[in-house]
């Protein structure tokens, strides 16, 4: 039985750089208000892009590598 080989997406790689940017773009969540559940914005931001990035890093991995031999 042959399995169907499937061609890698390059282009989904770049979808990493959206955290890296989200993180270093620090004018963008210097705030202390508003606050979520009496945490400073500044650190709900942070946390947040925690589980965002990992949801990222395995779409990325769902897109571009999942279903691709070794060459």
């Amino acid at each position: 039985m042959s399995i169907k080989k499937r061609p890698r997406r390059k282009w989904a790689n770049w979808l990493l750089l959206i955290p890296c940017i989200a993180a270093l773009w620090t004018p963008a969540y210097n705030f202390v208000e508003p606050r979520f559940l009496g945490i400073p914005f500044y650190y709900t931001w942070q946390l947040a892009w925690i589980w965002l990035g990992a949801g990222i890093t395995w779409l990325v991995y769902q897109l571009a590598w999942r279903g691709v031999e070794d060459e």
